[in-house]
């Protein structure tokens, strides 16, 4: 479970597939994470390929070797992109023992070495270890209950701590998404610890996911190099990075 409530029992852990993709439950069927099965390191969802968007605001050569974490291992998407397909080294961190089991044995996590690590614990308390502060490059947050209904972890105090966790180039992207989310209380949390100029929102996906991107140091790049940062990031790892750019805008209140 994607969740720093640890009084609460952890759901059951289980998944279903349609011939083609297998998702992953928390005993509900709301969908916390997806795997095309016949191509087990790409990105299968769309809102998921958003929460790529600090490859912006970098030079692809220089990606491999950054740090990548994420907070919610999900279906581990995310970590197992981050670390097979970028070269990246990689930190997930995940409450919920039976998710780390499903994700190995249903999902394909590759075993934990130099370059990958889950760590079993609650994010919230997590991330203000000494051991991250300003380690990590691109932070995926996406921290939902088994019921999806709104972010577990979600303050103003939430976003400083993460904005701690970036290196000077570093980058956050946060889903935001559920039944009692409010998108502009979110960014209003989030403005208060990064600025309002370092914010920038992707258009709402069909499903209801909004994609937030938050940059540790604000950036406004000329468009001539967010396309060409698109192009390469298209060319080298076939995400739709050309496509985000017709929704992916600096936020303006």
């Amino acid at each position: 479970m994607k969740s720093s409530k640890t009084a609460v029992p952890l759901p059951e852990v289980n998944f279903s597939e349609d011939g083609e993709v297998r998702y992953l439950h928390l005993g509900t069927p709301w969908i916390q994470g997806s795997m095309r099965i016949d191509q087990p390191f790409e990105i299968e969802l769309e809102y998921v390929q958003r929460m790529m968007a600090g490859l912006l605001f970098v030079s692809s050569p220089s990606v491999a070797g950054r740090h990548a974490m994420q907070l919610g291992l999900g279906a581990a998407t995310l970590t197992k992109f981050c670390y097979k397909k970028l070269r990246m080294t990689c930190t997930a961190i995940e409450l919920n023992p039976g998710v780390l089991h499903a994700c190995r044995g249903w999902f394909k996590l590759p075993a934990e070495g130099p370059r990958l690590r889950v760590v079993l614990a609650d994010a919230a308390e997590e991330i203000k270890s000494q051991e991250w502060q300003g380690t990590v490059d691109l932070l995926h947050v996406d921290l939902y209950d088994h019921e999806a209904a709104a972010p577990v972890l979600d303050s103003a105090d939430f976003y400083q701590q993460c904005r701690a966790l970036l290196s000077d180039e570093g980058s956050m992207t946060v889903n935001l998404f559920g039944r009692a989310a409010s998108f502009e209380r979110s960014l209003a949390k989030m403005a208060e610890a990064f600025g309002q100029e370092a914010l920038w929102a992707f258009k709402p996906t069909r499903e209801g996911n909004t994609v937030v991107l938050a940059l540790r140091q604000a950036q406004q790049p000329k468009r001539e190099l967010l396309l060409a940062r698109a192009q390469e990031i298209e060319t080298r790892w076939g995400l739709p990075s050309h496509k985000w750019l017709r929704s992916f805008k600096p936020w303006v209140k």
